[in-house]
């Protein structure tokens, strides 16, 4: 058995098959050049991996499409049929008459006819045009956002067959049920920070009552600088130290068994050949209950949040922030 079959799928709630672990293709702030990104990407189709993250924002479609056409040259595989595509929707094209050219603009970037997942990537709009990349987002450029109409776009691209799937990201249970009122197709995925140290447990439950597939990031606690968001609380745990050295495991091969026994979806953020390939190493062994047990009594708290993407000056304009929050609130 390859790498990649070994790889657990779950079944959307439309029957389209996801792999549980995937690749994230950005990293912020990013040093890599599109050829580097290129390469990288190759050598995780070469190791296995068959689900890949993308989004408008992160400008890592181009390179991960040229990867794809380059690894079906090189025979790694047989056709962009093995794989399974995500991307997303920005905020500065959350609007209903920009969801079908956005979608369009990620299929040329990706070079391919169809994607497996689209995302509404925040359940907020910032005004179209506006270019603060990657943040932080000017507070008076966040607008009301048009969810309903949005929502019926995003439906038309799944009906066009331009997307197998839709859904969203960053959503609470709040703003899904607000979701859920109106679609006619219900989201398939709900990609949102999830590890040891931000378990999402009510969202969890919520969204396996809603046949919703969460799809975790941040999986390993996040990147970024220490100065920003502080200490990694995943890698530099204790408790998934002590785990890992007694199963003789890393402390992120804990992390990531941890999350696949939640019976989510994980995408992985690595450019590193060495952790991509033990980062699939995770399908063979299994936590103990007592180590589980224990797991669930690691303190709690999110590393990524509205405040985190908005300038500290300036005001929100006729927007509560409670509304636009991407956790429980």
């Amino acid at each position: 058995m390859t790498t990649s079959e070994m790889i657990p799928k779950l079944t959307l709630n439309n029957g389209h098959v996801m792999p549980v672990v995937g690749m994230g293709t950005t990293e912020f702030p990013t040093t890599l050049t599109p050829p580097l990104l290129k390469s990288v990407y190759l050598d995780a189709i070469a190791i296995g991996y068959r689900h890949f993250d993308t989004a408008s924002l992160y400008q890592t479609e181009q390179p991960l499409g040229e990867a794809i056409q380059e690894a079906i040259k090189l025979g790694l595989i047989g056709s962009r049929e093995e794989l399974f595509i995500t991307s997303k929707l920005w905020c500065t094209e959350n609007h209903p008459d920009l969801v079908l050219p956005s979608i369009q603009s990620s299929l040329r970037n990706l070079k391919t006819d169809y994607l497996d997942s689209y995302l509404i990537h925040m359940p907020f709009s910032v005004k179209a045009g506006a270019r603060d990349f990657p943040f932080p987002i000017k507070r008076e450029d966040v607008v009301p956002l048009d969810l309903k109409g949005v929502w019926k776009a995003m439906e038309e691209c799944q009906r066009l067959g331009l997307t197998k799937a839709i859904g969203v990201s960053n959503f609470n249970t709040r703003k899904l049920e607000e979701l859920l009122a109106f679609a006619k197709i219900p989201p398939a995925v709900d990609q949102v920070e999830m590890n040891t140290s931000w378990q999402q447990q009510k969202l969890k439950e919520y969204c396996a009552k809603k046949g919703i597939c969460i799809t975790a990031y941040s999986p390993l606690g996040g990147q970024g600088s220490q100065e920003l968001v502080g200490i990694n609380p995943v890698l530099t745990s204790d408790v998934l130290k002590e785990i890992a050295d007694a199963k003789g495991k890393t402390t992120a091969q804990i992390a990531l068994r941890w999350l696949v026994e939640q019976g989510v979806s994980m995408v992985v953020k690595s450019f590193n050949k060495e952790r991509l390939q033990q980062n699939l190493e995770i399908f063979d062994w299994e936590l103990a209950e007592e180590e589980r047990q224990t797991i669930s009594k690691i303190p709690q708290k999110n590393r990524v949040s509205v405040d985190f993407m908005l300038a500290k000056e300036g005001s929100l304009n006729s927007i509560d922030i409670s509304d636009i929050e991407i956790n429980e609130v």
